[in-house]
């Protein structure tokens, strides 16, 4: 129980700086998905059937502070948890979470996460597919793999448990 007291206390806390304090970080609009972090993580420490919840709560939450599209921040990261679900395995979270493996995790779950919510997010605009999925959704999975840099090392530092 106290770890997921835990979990919740971490996710209000980056709710609360992903919708109010990340534009203060962005790069010509792209901003990192600090809770797209925190789901692969969720998802390496606990598995797939655990963090499908975390990810559409977490997305629905975003969705209703930010005033977006409601819903489509929910069906992203509930696809970006699932992914990200199946590279769970109970004898190498710690391997995992150290290493470059969470990077690459990060990378490849943004990328479908950012893949999901811009042809949705972009159906009918000027910016078109190509250039919303690998412009602006690359640029935003690598600035995101980027701040993940953090916790990869703390954890390989420290081996910090939740």
């Amino acid at each position: 129980m106290k770890r997921h007291a835990g979990y919740v206390l971490k996710a209000v806390v980056l709710l609360l700086v992903q919708a109010n304090l990340v534009d203060m970080i962005s790069l010509r609009g792209i901003t990192p998905d600090l809770l797209l972090i925190f789901i692969v993580t969720l998802a390496v420490r606990e598995g797939q059937v655990y963090v499908l919840p975390w990810g559409f709560f977490l997305g629905l939450v975003l969705d209703l502070s930010t005033g977006t599209v409601i819903g489509l921040s929910a069906f992203s990261k509930t696809v970006a948890a699932f992914t990200a679900g199946y590279f769970y395995s109970e004898n190498k979270i710690v391997m995992t979470l150290a290493t470059y493996r969470f990077l690459l995790l990060v990378f490849f779950t943004a990328s479908v996460h950012n893949a999901v919510y811009f042809v949705i997010f972009t159906m009918g605009g000027d910016i078109g597919f190509f250039g919303a999925v690998f412009g602006v959704g690359l640029a935003s999975a690598l600035f995101t793999t980027t701040v993940a840099i953090l916790p990869m090392l703390v954890t390989a530092r420290g081996r910090i448990s939740p």
